[in-house]
């Protein structure tokens, strides 16, 4: 982090008690994905007793950093504290370091929830069908498949495969079959990547 953001910390000194710095901190993950609006910068600067804006900016900046190291890096919470350096205040290193501590596991889950998971596959229908009506063209398979992922919407991928793209995809599951057959008994052993189907 550089030099200078951390010069902004000691701004959260104002703050009346420790439950004002557990706001911010609060406020900060609630809209790491949005920014704060005016409201929220008003209630922090209130908090902090900030006449302008121009100081609160560096100071978020700072948290923000400082929210994100605990949160997607691997810090453990004994090493949280280890992220200041010396010309934090140790008060406030304190304060940070406790209130990190508490929320890390937390923010971690919610960052879980966030990712979004594979769909899984719910139904496979096909059906057989000429490319164009000219003649002399090879028939195709019509594959259809129902989807739903981890918030129970469903979807529908329609696509077609000819004699050759689809020999292609059946030898790649009968890898794929194979390869999680054997991860029971061969947790050790390295997968092959599978081969795209062009």
């Amino acid at each position: 982090m550089e030099h200078s953001l951390w010069n902004h910390l000691p701004l959260l000194v104002r703050a009346n008690s420790k439950e004002s710095v557990e706001y911010i901190l609060q406020a900060l993950w609630r809209t790491r994905q949005t920014g704060l609006d005016s409201a929220d910068r008003l209630v922090i600067s209130d908090i902090l007793q900030l006449p302008n804006d121009t100081d609160l900016d560096p100071l978020l900046v700072c948290l923000r950093m400082l929210i994100r190291r605990c949160v997607y890096e691997n810090v453990s919470k004994d090493d949280i504290q280890k992220l200041f350096p010396e010309e934090v205040l140790p008060e406030l290193q304190r304060l940070l370091t406790l209130l990190l501590q508490k929320f890390q596991t937390e923010w971690r889950a919610d960052v879980f929830k966030d990712q979004v998971g594979f769909p899984r596959l719910k139904a496979m229908t096909w059906n057989m069908a000429n490319q164009d009506a000219a003649e002399g063209t090879d028939p195709v398979a019509v594959i259809n498949l129902k989807l739903q992922d981890d918030t129970q919407s469903h979807s529908e991928v329609k696509f077609q495969l000819g004699k050759d793209t689809l020999e292609t995809m059946v030898k790649s599951m009968y890898c794929i079959r194979d390869q999680l057959s054997d991860l029971g008994g061969a947790s050790s052993r390295q997968l092959s990547q599978g081969t795209n189907i062009v």
